[in-house]
């Protein structure tokens, strides 16, 4: 790996950390540079799983204001979130990837959608305040196991599809369930951590490039998001998954 390589490698980092933190997809970044320093597609996905991990970490420390009052959810939440993540990562070692890259682009499209369209689908669904605690107890429960898996197979948008989900059932601010999904994304990303430091084949010398230029960006972006208005906040990351789920789209269909 030459210097122009760890040059990429370093800004790849930087920009796919400041992207995680405010609306997430920075893989899409990270992943497609790796590829460009030589790593395998194999290698390139699990070892960019494990070094965008630690600005997922910072993004936590960045955005731990939102997180005042909400430990009682973390508790009932990060249990279900190692476990989901842990079956992702079982899934991406033990079956063919392409029928789940097929379903990828539609599922990330579908949540920004889903945010875009936040308050009618309140509407048709009901307000978080009107489910009864039970339901949405069990609801949060599905929606954050079925997202852990997904950010342990793949991950790329993890954050959009996090955030679309958890707005739909937690009647809190944009920027209290951001600082939620960064918690969340940094528990996938230690679990991955130890499942693919294990059995996958991951390049060490590249993750020590990537994971603390992440770490720098988690942080920054973390606190850009808080910054922003919830209006503005929403725009950025429905416009970043629409168009994640349309570069997938093509890669999907065109490779």
């Amino acid at each position: 790996m030459d210097l122009a390589h760890v040059l990429l490698l370093v800004v790849a980092g930087l920009a796919a950390g400041t992207v995680n933190a405010i609306a997430g997809g920075g893989s899409l970044i990270t992943f497609p540079s790796l590829l460009a320093a030589g790593l395998q597609p194999v290698a390139a996905n699990v070892t960019n799983s494990v070094a965008v991990c630690p600005g997922y970490v910072s993004s936590v420390v960045g955005s731990r204001a939102d997180l005042a009052g909400q430990a009682h959810r973390l508790r009932v939440m990060v249990p279900t979130c190692l476990l989901g993540a842990a079956a992702g990562c079982a899934l991406l070692l033990a079956t063919p990837a392409r029928a789940f890259e097929l379903v990828v682009p539609f599922l990330v499209l579908g949540a920004a959608a889903a945010l875009a369209f936040q308050a009618r689908l309140r509407a048709l669904v009901g307000h978080p305040r009107a489910l009864s605690r039970r339901r949405r107890a069990v609801t949060l429960q599905v929606v954050v196991f079925a997202g852990s898996v997904y950010g342990g197979y793949f991950g790329a948008a993890l954050g959009v599809m996090l955030v679309a989900a958890l707005a739909l059932v937690l009647d809190e601010t944009l920027n209290r369930i951001n600082a939620l999904k960064n918690v969340l994304s940094a528990s996938i990303g230690l679990v991955t951590i130890v499942v693919f430091a294990i059995f996958g084949p991951v390049h060490w010398g590249a993750v020590l490039i990537v994971a603390p230029a992440t770490i720098v960006g988690g942080y920054a972006g973390a606190r850009l998001a808080r910054r922003l208005p919830a209006a503005v906040l929403r725009i950025v990351i429905v416009s970043f998954g629409t168009a994640i789920g349309l570069y997938l789209l093509v890669r999907a269909f065109v490779s």
